[in-house]
């Protein structure tokens, strides 16, 4: 049985320790003075030169699994917060106007860096309230219904899209299988290849499986330095091959999943980099490096016309290098 952390509080334990102890001891400097004032802030520069120094060696060289519990760090920015750090005007619209609301995907026209655009993107919940109210990122498929309709009045008003993926998945249950999950994603999918804007798609988080792809289909792909993009969850991969989700770090091995991998596979065109320990820790830095990205691509792609940008998102879904077959080595499944 595997005996790596299942989740990233679990793994960052003893960092979040040794800030917890800085923090007391900022407190009790605040509240010193004269000599036992110096004595503490002395003491609170040892701890940072520790705990930079434990970063540095913890994020040196960080194992696909190590990567997967960052991507789902609790503190790590979600799509609202890049929205509120980079755009100006945001409306959000609501409706796939054949069933009802889907909270998981959001989006609507916004402005970025002056030009009109529209922005589509999962959202998760940090709360129990939110988690709930969003599905935890996971859209039903009047979400994915909803992104079509956002994506249709982009083209209308030649507005380029932007989407934000950080998704575990799309909704399993048997109300969104009733309701044609795979036939929304789909189109979905269909809708994208067929517009004559500008597309960038983001992975900030987690890019799980179909519900990913669904807002995934940019001109331009970029992937943050510590995000996962993967046909199926790690867990839901082991539980599969081995009836055991428990080796899910396995699992994580074995898809492939990190922006490393995205990149030299050709599912991504650029690793855009975190601050140290994490986009989490430092969520203005983090921002500001997507807003550049977004920005470089965006310039680029604005300089193409209507039906060469459409040929270009063909020609590049197509020309992904690095696919084939699997063979019964690539993954261990007697074991």
């Amino acid at each position: 049985m595997s005996t790596a952390p299942k989740t990233w509080k679990e793994w960052e334990k003893p960092l979040i320790e040794l800030e917890e102890a800085l923090g007391k001891l900022q407190e009790l400097a605040n509240r010193a003075t004269g000599t036992e004032r110096d004595r503490l802030l002395e003491k609170i520069k040892g701890f940072e030169k520790r705990r930079d120094r434990y970063l540095d060696t913890k994020y040196h060289n960080l194992s696909a699994w190590e990567e997967v519990l960052l991507a789902r760090a609790e503190p790590r920015p979600y799509t609202l917060d890049y929205i509120n750090a980079l755009f100006r005007d945001f409306i959000e619209l609501q409706g796939d106007r054949r069933h009802g609301p889907d909270n998981a995907i959001l989006g609507g026209p916004a402005f970025f860096n002056g030009q009109r655009v529209m922005v589509v993107g999962h959202q998760k919940g940090r709360t129990i309230s939110e988690r709930t109210h969003r599905n935890f990122a996971m859209s039903r498929p009047e979400g994915y219904r909803k992104a079509i309709r956002l994506f249709e009045m982009a083209d209308r008003f030649n507005l380029p899209v932007i989407s934000f993926i950080d998704t575990p998945a799309a909704d399993p249950s048997v109300e969104s299988e009733s309701r044609g999950i795979s036939e929304a994603i789909a189109a979905s999918m269909l809708s994208m290849f067929e517009l004559r804007v500008p597309t960038i798609a983001v992975v900030i988080g987690e890019g799980g499986s179909g519900g990913a792809i669904g807002i995934g289909i940019g001109n331009k792909v970029l992937m943050m330095e510590h995000a996962i993009y993967s046909v199926i969850p790690p867990e839901g991969c082991a539980a599969i091959l081995w009836r055991a989700p428990e080796r899910g770090a396995e699992a994580a091995d074995a898809l492939r999943l990190t922006s490393r991998s995205a990149l030299e596979l050709g599912l991504a065109d650029e690793i855009i980099p975190e601050p140290r320990g994490g986009a989490h820790r430092d969520p203005a830095v983090a921002a500001e490096s997507v807003g550049a990205a977004i920005q470089m691509h965006l310039d680029q792609l604005c300089k193409m016309s209507p039906d060469a940008l459409k040929q270009h998102r063909y020609e590049r879904f197509r020309s992904v290098d690095g696919l084939r077959e699997a063979s019964p080595s690539d993954l261990p499944l007697g074991k």
